[in-house]
């Protein structure tokens, strides 16, 4: 078994939210121009404040997952669950 078979899909699922909150923004061509606007607010604007909150509710989702995953680990190996110092 390779390396990258034995990894969950939880860390697939929180690498690929992760990878979009970072890459998306960064594709400018999908956000370069002025209309529609929001409020009075050019595209440009209100895209990239969207994705301040899709960001943080990605990093979200993919710290709860990562998480899940390492108590799972840790109760089948007996090493008892993530204590509070831990994070």
């Amino acid at each position: 078994m390779s390396k990258l078979s034995a990894v969950r899909p939880a860390f697939w699922i929180a690498g690929v939210l992760l990878a979009a909150s970072v890459v998306v923004p960064l594709l400018v061509s999908t956000y370069a121009k002025d209309e529609p606007r929001l409020w009075g607010f050019p595209f440009f604007y209100w895209y990239q404040f969207l994705w301040v909150f899709l960001s943080a509710i990605a990093v979200s989702i993919s710290y709860q997952l990562v998480i899940r995953e390492e108590r799972k680990r840790r109760a089948a190996e007996g090493l008892g669950g993530v204590k509070e110092d831990d994070r």
